[in-house]
């Protein structure tokens, strides 16, 4: 399983949970923040995704593999979440 880290790329217009840079790293299973917070909403947006893009997929027509970027629900927010493969040591 590839792991991963999702960050806190962009923010269009007004959150007050999370800034720029914030991030959280996927690993198998576990999910680890660094002291801080990220919002619950952005968090609800991306999780369905992720198990996904820990495996590796092969469909040509598959979208999964070409995206690569998420936003927030929240249309006051227009936070845009990016997700990064970690390599695998």
């Amino acid at each position: 399983m590839q792991d991963l880290k999702i960050v806190c790329k962009e923010i269009k217009g007004h959150c007050d949970t999370m800034q720029v840079g914030d991030y959280f790293i996927v690993r198998g299973g576990k999910l680890s923040t660094p002291e801080g917070t990220f919002c619950l909403w952005a968090l609800n947006a991306i999780l369905p995704l992720l198990p996904a893009k820990q495996r590796k997929l092969d469909e040509p027509d598959d979208w999964i593999p070409r995206t690569w970027h998420v936003e927030c629900p929240d249309p006051a927010g227009q936070v845009i979440m990016e997700i990064q493969p970690i390599p695998n040591e």
